[in-house]
């Protein structure tokens, strides 16, 4: 194998053990790897260091962010090859680390390579992090504080660029499809009449939204349903502009957006609550809090729906870690769990659980329709806000999309009551019927 794309592939086999689905393309132009296969390509020695330093996840992520590595092909093709490697290897497989990369480097067959790539690489020093790396966050996890933190990382980029790749629904989770064929505002305009459907919810009642996002949910079930609404965020950005949209729609005497944490709520009761796409910011160690506090600022009777990312239980729950590039680029200190999980604590917190449904190929489609959207919309995303965070979300969103595809993970919409005392939680008597 000649030039650094050989020597690349060389060490990258010896530290995986297993031959590389992907083609390997170096800043000298030299090439390696199976023919016809989506290119990795290495735009720069940096990347080199990147992967020294870092190898694994982490490392490519951060060359990936700081346009030090790309794609040359069908970027879903080229993770969905990669997964196997990078985030799917089975827990008997070792992990690649910066030791196993120095023990390949002192093999006989690849010392050769080992010290021309080294000498490639050039300083013996870690490059910085590209600016897009959520920085040290302060505070205890899941205080207030660094929760806000977290919150404004990923939230506070741009209304503009969230509008670029949401659509005019600007709704920030899974869609529901009647078809792959629909339109992504034909979706999300149908998930969130089915959480109204499943909450009941009826002319006059009063709904939390919690983590309302840019306002969508709260102004559809004011609109179409006549409830009185109170929507709570943590993102500043977020809030201004679902007032705007509340304002404009002329429902700003029945909608109300708060910049507030679901730990500061004391102005229940409501009859129904919504949680979309925010229960994953809670963690671990908060959830029986989130889940009791819920339950409280329920009246008996009210119903709560969850949606939430699961992901697939593990032997031993204790081995479990946060995606590091999730976690340092995307959703700083988001944690996920089984669904089981997230259903016993429901029930543990006093919730009578009435209704469980998966809908992890739903958000697959709408995962590849933002991505669509982004690479449409490529040069204004930039422009709004950084080469840097555009490459983030494209990765990230593609790389889930496969994920759900491929049930690493999945989502689902939990239904529970605060069922009173008598036992009449005024459900309809035959299922996903929604109404009594």
């Amino acid at each position: 194998m000649a030039g650094a794309a050989g020597r690349l592939t060389k060490l990258a086999e010896e530290v995986l053990g297993t031959p590389l689905p992907v083609r390997i393309r170096a800043w000298d132009r030299s090439e390696a790897g199976p023919p016809g296969a989506p290119t990795l390509v290495f735009r720069n020695r940096r990347a080199l260091r990147r992967l020294l330093f870092k190898p694994g996840e982490l490392g490519l992520a951060r060359a990936w962010v700081a346009g030090d590595v790309d794609v040359d092909g069908d970027l879903y093709e080229a993770l969905d090859l990669l997964a196997g490697l990078i985030w799917e290897r089975g827990s008997a497989a070792p992990k690649p680390a910066r030791a196993a990369v120095l023990r390949a480097l002192a093999r006989p067959e690849v010392r050769a390579a080992g010290k021309e790539l080294l000498s490639l690489a050039g300083l013996p020093v870690p490059p910085a992090p590209p600016a897009e790396e959520a920085r040290p966050r302060r505070g205890p996890l899941h205080s207030l504080l660094r929760d806000r933190q977290a919150i404004s990382h990923h939230y506070d980029v741009g209304n503009d660029f969230y509008a670029l790749v949401l659509g005019p629904s600007m709704v920030y989770s899974c869609a529901y499809w009647e078809s792959p064929d629909g339109t992504l505002e034909d979706a999300q305009r149908a998930k969130l009449d089915l959480i109204c459907r499943k909450l009941g919810l009826t002319e006059g009642q009063r709904l939390l939204d919690v983590g309302c996002g840019w306002g969508s949910m709260v102004l559809h079930a004011a609109r179409e349903y006549g409830v009185r609404a109170v929507g709570i965020t943590l993102s500043e950005e977020q809030a201004t502009f679902a007032r705007k949209r509340i304002a404009d729609a002329g429902l700003a005497d029945r909608v109300e957006i708060r910049v507030q944490d679901y730990r500061e709520i004391a102005d229940g009761p409501f009859d129904a609550i919504s949680s979309i796409g925010m229960a994953e910011h809670v963690g671990r160690a908060q959830y029986a809090e989130y889940a009791g506090l819920l339950h409280a600022l329920l009246k008996p009777g009210g119903r709560l729906l969850n949606h939430q990312i699961a992901r697939r239980p593990l032997a031993d729950e204790e081995t479990y870690r946060v995606d590091e590039f999730i976690d340092r680029y995307v959703f700083p200190d988001g944690e996920l769990a089984p669904v089981g999980r997230t259903a016993g604590q429901l029930e543990e917190a006093g919730f009578e659980v009435r209704d469980v449904e998966a809908i992890r190929e739903h958000y697959a489609l709408t995962l590849r329709q933002w991505v669509a959207n982004l690479e449409a919309h490529w040069t204004e995303a930039v422009r709004l806000t950084s080469p840097g965070r555009a490459r983030v979300w494209r990765l990230y969103m593609a790389a889930s999309a496969l994920s759900f595809e491929r049930n690493r993970i999945g989502v689902n919409q939990v239904l529970a009551v605060r069922t009173p005392d008598s036992g009449a939680a005024g459900m309809p008597l035959r299922a996903r019927d929604w109404r009594d």
